[in-house]
This record gives structure tokens, sequence and C-alpha cells, in this order.
């Protein structure tokens, strides 16, 4: 086969997938919202189950749903016939997956959720199949062309089977109001998790931070800034308040216009209030404002108290931690 007729080929195959989602958008409706308000009010798991593709799909749903606060799981069908189904409990919700919804695995899931009296939610392309007669909410996906010769290998199936896994997922995210944070506490590892890592995270505290009082001579600052080797100072007033900060490119340009440096007064010389953030600040977005205000520090202040400072978070602390 010419290298072309790989193009094209790729191409027809998207364009039949495109088509197939934009068939699955039109066949949504209150059934949709019936499954995404009984997931929400699931006081225990949601349950996936599927065969083959449709199995692979199950798993990649629960895996999601799990991810945004919905506790969930996917099982085997054979397995499940083998015992496994002492793994649902009539607090869970099941959903099955089948194109056909004529999956002959699925046969012993369908008649213990019945028999149980366990919500079913079937996501199937046919309404006179076995699983959507048996669903109690029925998610009837569109009958699509399949990419590949003859109509047989699945692909545009599983293609709408996913989204509209993605969609359940989502959907219940944005009614719980699943935040960022909450995303983090599930992914505290990888890419994702450092994306995800705040002020709080990186920041410097106690000792670490270089407080300096206001009122001090700046000999005895130059001795801080070199012994704490960040390149910054945090300036205090009496009560413990933040009014500025030194930073050693502050010190290079004064060192310039004045022959007597060191016996100047740290008000003299700092800048006077400082840029400020609030702990929980995602660490990217405090990366952003640095590049932004073309500077390398900033401060961390308490949220009752504004004027306290209770970090210091450096651009160093946000590069050496690999959030980008």
């Amino acid at each position: 086969m010419p290298k072309k007729k790989f193009i094209l080929t790729a191409k027809e195959v998207i364009n039949l997938e495109v088509k197939a989602l934009q068939n699955l958008k039109k066949t949504l409706n209150n059934s949709f919202n019936q499954a995404v308000s009984e997931i929400i009010k699931c006081q225990s798991k949601v349950i996936l189950c599927g065969v083959g593709k449709s199995g692979l799909i199950a798993s990649k749903i629960a895996a999601t749903l799990a991810s945004v606060g919905t506790p969930s799981f996917s099982i085997s069908a054979s397995e499940a016939s083998h015992g496994d189904l002492g793994m649902i409990s009539k607090k869970d919700i099941l959903i099955l997956i089948s194109y056909s919804g004529e999956t002959g695995e699925l046969k012993n899931i369908i008649k213990y959720a019945k028999r149980n009296q366990i919500t079913l939610i079937g996501i199937v392309s046919k309404k006179n199949s076995t699983l959507y007669k048996a669903s109690d909410i029925k998610l009837l996906i569109p009958e699509i062309k399949e990419a590949g010769p003859n109509n047989i290998v699945p692909s545009s199936s599983i293609i709408i089977q996913s989204s509209i896994g993605d969609a359940l997922s989502i959907a219940a995210m944005k009614k719980k109001k699943f935040s960022g944070q909450d995303f983090k506490k599930f992914h505290p590892s990888g890419s994702l998790g450092a994306r995800l890592r705040t002020a709080e995270d990186l920041m410097l505290t106690g000792e670490k931070i270089p407080f300096i009082n206001e009122n001090l001579k700046m000999k005895n600052a130059l001795k801080i800034i070199t012994n704490k080797k960040l390149g910054v100072l945090i300036v205090q007033n009496k009560n413990k308040k933040t009014t500025g900060i030194i930073t050693d490119g502050q010190i290079r340009r004064a060192i310039q216009k004045n022959n007597d440096l060191q016996n100047l007064s740290v008000k003299k010389v700092m800048t006077y209030n400082p840029i400020c953030i609030e702990k929980d600040m995602l660490a990217t977005k405090a990366l952003s404002l640095m590049n932004l205000k073309k500077i390398t520090c900033l401060c961390v202040n308490n949220k009752k108290n504004k004027h306290k400072t209770i970090g210091i978070i450096h651009i160093h602390n946000i590069l050496d931690a690999n959030i980008l």
C-alpha cells in the first residue's frame, strides 16, 4: 500500500469515529441525568464490567471515576461467576457495558443484580437486547459503523463507550465540586501531582526564612544574606510584621549609589510592601507571577494576618520540583 493511502485510511478511521461521537451527542437524554444522579447519591461503590474491548473500557471508566472522587473498580465477567459476585453489595451501583447487549458472560451478573435489587446501569446499543431490558437506567448508545473492512473491528463503538464514561465521570465531578486540591490527594505522584503542588508544599519555613529587623545595619544584613545563601532577606518591624524585602540585586545596585552602604539601615535599601501570596496558590501560578513581575522570590503570608510571613518560595524551589 502506498504511503499516501496509509494517511487516507487514517483520516477515514478518524472521520468515522468523529461521526460516531456526533451521533452519541444526539442520543443523550434524561437517562444520562438519572445515571449521574445515581452515581452522586451512591454511598458505596460504582462497579463496572464488560467483556473484551468493553472490559478494557470498563476498567478505564472505573479508574477515571475513582480519580475524581467516586470510589469505583472494575471486575472480570468470567471471575464474577466464580466468586467475585461477592464483591458487589446492595448499596453499590453496577454499570455493565455491552455494545450488543447480549454478551453471554454478563448474564449471570445481570441475574445477580436483579435478584439482589442492585441498581443496574446499562451502556448498550440495542433496545431489544437482554441488557437493555434488564437495566434500571438505560444509556442507549448509537449503532454506528466500525472502522476497518467488514464492520467487524471494535473501534468507533469503543470510542463512544469511553466517551460516555468520561461524560458520566466529569458530570459527577462537577456536581460534587471536586477541586484541584481534591484531585491532588489522589494524584500525589507523576506529572499531574507535580502540577498540582502548592506554595505550601514547596515553601521554606521556620529558621530557613531569612528574617531581619528593619532597623538593622546593612553590614549585618550582608552577613545574613551570605550565610542563608538564598539571595534574599525578608524585612520585619518590631511587631514581626513584614514590611519589605532585600535581594542581592538590590544590594549590588545600592553599592553603586552609596559608598557607605554598610552603615545604612535596612529601611534605606529595602523594597517596601513585597509581593505576597497565600499558601494554597498553585506553584505553577506562583512561577507565572514571578516571571510577570521579574522577581525570583515570593513571601507566603498568613490568611488571617496578611502582614505575617509564614514562608518564602524561591524560583529554585519550583524549578527543582519539576512541576513544568
